[in-house]
Order: C-alpha cells, then structure tokens, then sequence
C-alpha cells in the first residue's frame, strides 16, 4: 500500500493512496491542472483513478471534483448528506448522477484489493467522513477535519501503519491573529479543527510498536508552521502517558502547493 499528498492544508486538499493494483483519491480540492501534475509527479494519471473519496462538502475538499470526475469519468463516494451537499453546490457544476455512490458511515465496502472504512467525524459539514483503508494486515488512516476526537476515533485507529492526521493550528496564533471572532470560535469548537497539541495527544494514543509513519496534514496558513506543528506533536508525544517519544517513528509535514514524498508499506 502506499499513500501520498498531492496537497493538504486549509487552502485545498487531495491525498493518492492505493496498492499495485488500485488507486484512489481522497478529496480534489484543488484545481484539475495541479491534481493531474501531481499525481504524474508519483508516475500515475488520473485517469488510472477508480475512485474518488470525498470526506465533505467544503471548498478546500471539492473545489476540483467536477473537472476531474467529468474528464475522466471517476466514481464519487461519499456519504448521503455529502452527496446532496455537493449536487447543491454551484462552482462544482454538473455532474452525471451515474457518478455518485452513496456510502454509509461505519459500514466497509470494496474497491479493488482495498476494504475502504469511512468512519463518521466532528466537523460542521453535512455528513462527514473520515477514511480507514485496509489491504489484507496492512492499513493506512486519512483523519482531517476533526472538530474533536473521542474514544469511539480512537478505538477505530488503533492498529495502523500509516496516518495522515490533521495538526490544523496552534491555539496561541488563532487566537491573537486576525480571524472574525466568529470564525476563531467555529474552528476551536467540537466541529471545527485538530490543534497542534490535540493532534499530539490523540497520536500518543494509538502508536503502537509495528507503527509506521505519520503525516501531518491540513495545516492552516495563517494560523500554523510545518515547523511549529512539527515540534509541538512531537513534543506532546513525548510528554504524554504512553510509552514512546516523538523521535520513535517517520513523521512528515504535508505541504499545501507541494506533492509530499510517496509512503509505502
């Protein structure tokens, strides 16, 4: 299995991940130009694409759906309410019905040689999702957009080998910068983002010994570093009550306009 972002952060999103044989992506919030440049940039096309994931309705996760889907005819799934949202928004344009397939939070399907798991999220969109892929005893979890997490996400990423997880802000910046207080408080709700320091705390809690590498993702621009988000999960794994230290395992910084380095296991 391998895993790859095309481009994560608050300004738009897309993540490759697939097997010798099945290749998806998760999210086109970018434009159809830069998601087929960097999926050639790993040696891929989107052509070669059997299914496009879509966690939520948000600009920065759907901007570059209708472009990409209609060029290359690629399946669309997503949850109910995600679906009707999408269809409800204009800059997306039309896209043929025959497309679309609904997905239902918590229950697994197939594509391919990989079991995909969307598992239902904390965020103010529709119907959220995250996604688990399973390929045989490898997995791999895609979790951005998290308001909060609770026992249930992280009974549901116990076993991994590979996360890309949401560090989306360090508190201190959004709350001295200029954001609209309203804003500020959307994003530090339960339906908002992942903190520097919460996505630490909930990394602390799933690694385990066989664990792989972890990606840090959508990471805000005005709000975050890739250095800052860096030091501070690693600093939070080490100081939290689980047995390992934030230099115990490969951890990357996802870039939001560069295609990040191709993760394989």
């Amino acid at each position: 299995m391998e895993l790859c972002s095309i481009a994560s952060g608050s300004s738009g999103n897309c993540i490759y991940a697939g097997t010798e044989d099945t290749h998806l992506m998760i999210d086109a919030g970018i434009s159809g130009k830069r998601i087929e440049n960097g999926l050639n940039s790993i040696g891929l096309k989107a052509s070669e694409m059997q299914a496009l994931l879509v966690t939520h309705e948000h600009s920065d996760h759907i901007s570059g759906l209708g472009v990409i889907a209609r060029r290359h005819g690629i399946p669309i799934y997503a949850t109910h309410g995600t679906i009707e949202a999408v269809k409800q928004t204009s800059s997306v344009g039309k896209i043929d019905e025959s497309l679309f397939h609904e997905i239902e939070p918590g229950v697994t399907f197939q594509i391919g040689d990989m079991e995909i798991e969307p598992i239902p999220i904390s965020h103010d969109a529709a119907e959220p999702c995250a996604y688990l892929m399973h390929q045989g005893d490898k997995s791999m979890g895609v979790i951005t957009d998290l308001g909060k997490y609770d026992d249930y996400i992280v009974d549901k990423l116990q076993g991994l080998d590979v996360l890309l997880l949401e560090a989306n802000h360090d508190v201190h910046m959004l709350q001295v910068g200029s954001y609209p207080y309203a804003l500020k408080r959307r994003i530090l709700s339960d339906r908002g983002h992942l903190s520097n320091e919460l996505c630490g705390q909930l990394l602390g809690r799933v690694l385990h010994d066989d664990f792989k590498t972890v990606i840090l993702g959508h990471l805000s621009k005005e709000n975050n570093y890739a250095s800052l988000a860096y030091e501070t999960v690693r600093l939070e794994v080490s100081m939290g009550d689980n047995p390992y230290k934030g230099d115990d395992f490969p951890m990357y910084v996802a870039d939001r306009s560069e295609v990040s380095k191709v993760i394989q296991i």
